[in-house]
């Protein structure tokens, strides 16, 4: 939830919109139990263990499609303030009264039911066997990601709770969303502070008014606007301290530039009785002044022009009537807020104050360090758990794997020359724009293993594509799905075809990728010469000068011929495709390379 109303639309403006490239080599914080309790929701009934599956196509996607490195952070033990809030917004969801109930005790905490702790446990089993740290924080998750990101242990925090501006994070991130074209919203503290005037405390102040994870109802009667207008006339270090002293009742003064109140009405008096109005135009003077000498403001040489509907008199004395009326009505406007404020019980809460300006969310000696997935403990725990085929779950595997791999290619210009001992770089083969990003297409050569299977079956089972710039078709996919590796063959060689980050290829391979590049130049020039070639023979041609006969006939005879040459190579593809296309199910398919 975080700060209550409607606050991320307050700190919308200021978002900056992020895409792919932005998380690359950066460290993030998650909150695990949001994605789990997003996804839970949406897509409960429709697929198995929903919570398991997300987390292992998100991780896999943030790590090797975004390339960042993430850290899980779970929930610990909530805070008794936040089990009271907890309960306190139940009944009133149900219609019952609260009053009446007697308050949680001191230290006393409710844990969340035991199905939802049995999802993250599974999750948390699933991180680790990838290889992701996972940190248990002694509260709110959200407490420590906001914790790790302001102390430089993480770049950034995802999570949709707002109070992570609360607890001190600098960099927050509501939520990503792999397989879409949108960017993502990311809020910088910085820029909420240059474009609203608020700092954390400020920030704190209002959640205090609105309401927040640990005091649902906040000051009945203030919503965020008036929140905003309430905070903004203090600084950032007496902020809190003002909240307090208005909670005792006292009403600090409302400072906003206009002169007191009670020289204000002596003045007003002193206008109206010294300096009259015309009642036809509005301007300073007696309708009698004007009829007999004309209105100076009018500019006319005899009485007054009909004042409009909507006149105002910019004269000093209107002006300065109207600011004393303004200053009378702010001061009003400030007296009932004031009383609002006092009504409330223990406002503010000191334990509420201290629980968010606390920096110590989590037991020593954690650790962050990311390793290597244990692929065949991986596989044992996800068909066990979601039943998938053991060679599905390599194969979904192999793009994290082949980032580690390119990772340590890229730091070391050494290491292991094989991806997951069996695949060894071959080539790029092209470049793939998905969702309006693109990455490189390489190729991994593995031996057509046949045990099993004989060699017809094997070449069956091969599917081929196209040496050419590819767009792949995007759909939505409510799971964050992954892109799963191509198979291409090539004169009895086996490649997996798997998508890469440009930059990632180009450290790791630097003479291929030159190689590549080059070669694309050279082809791209290539068919522009042609292009240009093309275009120059039918300048010429349409110079002759030829009959209409003949147009039409030269023009039908290009577009037969041209017919049956597309005609003839569709077919020749559709033969060739019917030929390779396997007559076995996916899972024997992929028995033949992740087996």
């Amino acid at each position: 939830m975080g700060v209550g109303g409607k606050f991320w639309d307050l700190l919308k403006p200021y978002a900056r919109q992020q895409g792919f490239h932005y998380l690359r080599d950066k460290r993030v914080a998650v909150d695990l139990s949001s994605w789990i309790v997003q996804h839970e929701t949406a897509v409960k009934g429709f697929v198995l263990k929903p919570h398991l599956r997300l987390t292992f196509f998100r991780t896999i996607n943030l790590f090797a499609k975004f390339g960042a490195y993430p850290v899980f952070v779970v929930d610990g033990t909530p805070s008794p303030l936040k089990s009271q809030a907890r309960i306190s917004r139940f009944f009133q969801s149900s219609g019952i009264d609260t009053s009446s109930l007697p308050a949680i005790k001191e230290g006393v905490s409710v844990e969340r039911n035991k199905l939802f702790c049995e999802w993250v446990r599974e999750c948390v089993e699933l991180l680790e066997l990838l290889g992701i740290p996972v940190v248990k924080a002694k509260g709110e998750a959200e407490a420590l990601c906001a914790q790790l990101n302001s102390q430089g242990y993480v770049d950034a925090c995802i999570t949709p709770d707002s109070d992570a501006f609360l607890f001190g994070a600098k960099c927050v991130i509501k939520g990503i969303k792999p397989n879409s074209r949108e960017p993502f919203e990311c809020y910088h503290i910085s820029d909420i502070e240059a474009g609203l005037g608020l700092k954390r405390k400020h920030l704190l102040a209002m959640s205090l008014l609105v309401g927040n994870d640990y005091d649902s109802g906040g000051v009945l009667g203030i919503g965020v606007d008036k929140a905003l207008r309430i905070v903004r006339v203090f600084s950032e270090d007496e902020i809190l301290e003002s909240l307090h002293d208005i909670g005792k009742g006292m009403k600090p003064a409302f400072n906003d530039g206009i002169k007191s109140l009670n020289d204000g009405e002596e003045s007003c008096s002193e206008m109206k009785r010294r300096f009259p109005h015309c009642s036809r135009c509005g301007h300073p003077g007696s309708k009698r002044t004007h009829f007999k000498s004309s209105c100076e403001h009018c500019s006319i040489d005899s009485g007054c022009i009909m004042k409009p509907l909507e006149f105002r008199c910019e004269c000093s004395f209107c002006s300065k009537d109207r600011d004393l009326k303004e200053q009378k009505k702010t001061e009003n406007w400030w007296i009932k807020v004031c009383d609002k404020i006092t009504r409330g019980p223990e406002f503010p809460n000191r334990k509420i104050i201290e629980l968010y300006l606390s920096d110590s969310f989590t037991e020593e000696g954690f650790s962050m360090s990311w390793g290597t997935p244990d692929t065949e403990m991986l596989v044992d725990f996800m068909v066990f758990k979601l039943h998938w085929d053991p060679s599905y779950v390599r194969k979904m595997l192999l793009p994290m794997l082949s980032t580690i791999y390119l990772r340590e290619r890229a730091e070391n210009n050494a290491g292991n020359p094989l991806l997951y001992e069996q695949y060894e770089f071959h080539s790029i083969k092209c470049i793939n724009t998905r969702y309006g990003h693109q990455s490189f297409v390489v190729r991994w050569r593995k031996p057509i293993s046949t045990s099993g299977f004989t060699q017809g079956e094997a070449e069956k089972s091969i599917v081929v594509w196209e040496d050419e710039l590819v767009e792949d078709e995007e759909s939505v996919d409510p799971l964050d799905g992954l892109n799963e590796p191509q198979v291409q063959d090539d004169n009895g060689d086996c490649f997996l075809l798997t998508d890469e980050c440009i930059g990632l290829v180009q450290s790791a391979f630097p003479d291929e990728t030159e190689h590549f590049l080059q070669e694309k130049k050279m082809r791209e020039s290539k068919n522009k010469n042609v292009s240009k070639e093309a275009s120059s023979s039918r300048t010429t041609t349409m110079g002759v000068q030829r009959s209409i006969t003949d147009f039409y006939r030269s023009t039908k005879t290009a577009v037969d011929t041209g017919g049956t040459q597309i005609a003839s190579i569709s077919a020749e593809k559709k033969r060739q495709a019917t030929s390779t296309s396997s007559s076995f199910s996916k899972s024997v398919r992929r028995r033949l390379l992740f087996g």
